[in-house]
């Protein structure tokens, strides 16, 4: 996980004019972030990608034509684009095509209407390799949204993780914290990221919410303990 040297530069996407207006309004008040540049649609927003080389887009789901998704899927294929952070916008916290967007390498949501302070926190936190969901959320909305039999066989990457790092990704995919995780295993929490890089870095995940999603899909977590787990 890397963070971004200097001002933060910003894509927004929306259809809508007084939207990107709102949200440029909005990231132009902020000496760290800088508005690279805006699209109205997902073709525009991945030629956009090319053209101001932004380290966060902010994607609206629900476009005319090409979509939210499928234009982040398009542009975090692009290789060159691995520190590239995509945010997506969405009217409704359990949207239905969140899983859809998170497969595709989305780092996490934010509401239309989420308050100017929560925007800006979540562009800095994202830009800094962290993701905008919590791991308890995170995996609740991926036990609902994937519903379908494990991988086989698991990818040979896993070879690559330790003991310890794949006990790490395993409780990464229960939802826990990473102060969680530290208490769990009696080490600090230093410790923990440390770890949590190492797992990102030899699975080739963007960050903790494509590795709760690969270990789903894998079938790293027993089904037992996914039926048992009440939160």
């Amino acid at each position: 996980m890397t963070s971004v040297d200097g001002p933060i530069r910003v894509l927004v996407v929306d259809d809508q004019i007084l939207v990107r207006a709102g949200f440029r309004m909005i990231l132009e008040a902020e000496p760290d972030l800088v508005v690279a540049g805006e699209a109205g649609d997902g073709d525009e927003a991945v030629r956009a990608v090319g053209a101001c080389t932004p380290d966060v887009v902010l994607m609206d789901v629900r476009m005319p034509g090409t979509d939210g998704i499928e234009a982040t899927r398009r542009i975090l294929r692009t290789p060159g684009r691995e520190q590239l952070r995509v945010i997506m916008l969405t009217t409704f916290d359990m949207d239905e095509y969140v899983y859809d967007a998170l497969r595709a390498g989305a780092s996490g949501f934010l509401l239309k209407d989420v308050p100017p302070e929560q925007l800006v926190d979540g562009i800095r936190a994202v830009a800094s390799g962290e993701s905008l969901l919590a791991p308890s959320i995170t995996r609740r909305m991926i036990e609902v949204y994937l519903d379908r039999p494990p991988a086989v066989p698991a990818p040979a990457a896993l070879d690559a993780l330790t003991p310890r790092e794949r006990e790490i990704l395993v409780l990464l995919a229960r939802g826990l914290s990473n102060a969680e995780i530290a208490a769990q295993l009696f080490v600090s929490e230093t410790t923990v990221k440390t770890h949590v890089a190492r797992v990102l870095m030899k699975l080739g995940l963007r960050d903790r919410v494509q590795a709760v999603i690969f270990a789903y899909e894998n079938d790293i977590v027993p089904r037992a303990s996914r039926a048992a787990d009440p939160s």
